[in-house]
């Protein structure tokens, strides 16, 4: 397989507001931001870029594979923040994180309303 991820576009109610709340939990760069979009780069050079659509948009679901040191770290943010999150997806387990896959995973909702997981191991 030769096709890699390379970016993708995030609806945004306030897309400066959604590209610091990724910053900071995802630990990710600055990049240059260009038109409607402010960008944010994550490993291997993927681009997230977030833009007010023109139309209303669908809540979209975003995983987020972290080493066990950044999720003690982002989990830390979450909770120091009082962001609701859940162990599942549902969100039948408030306030709790999951052990899915031999590792930890937890849900939260973006300011956009979009449903993030954190999670310590592949799904693979």
């Amino acid at each position: 397989m030769t096709a890699r991820f390379n970016h993708t576009i995030i609806a945004s109610t306030d897309p400066a507001e959604m590209a610091d709340f990724y910053r900071e939990l995802l630990e990710a760069d600055d990049a240059p931001a260009w038109g409607p979009f402010r960008n944010l780069q994550i490993a291997d050079g993927v681009l997230l870029q977030f833009a007010a659509p023109p139309i209303d948009f669908p809540p979209q679901h975003y995983a987020y594979l972290l080493d066990d040191e950044h999720f003690d770290r982002a989990y830390a943010l979450i909770t120091g923040q009082g962001r609701e999150h859940w162990a599942d997806p549902r969100r039948t387990l408030p306030g709790e994180i999951n052990h899915e896959h031999d590792g930890r995973g937890v849900y939260l909702l973006d300011p956009s309303g979009h449903y993030l997981e954190l999670i310590t191991r592949a799904c693979l």
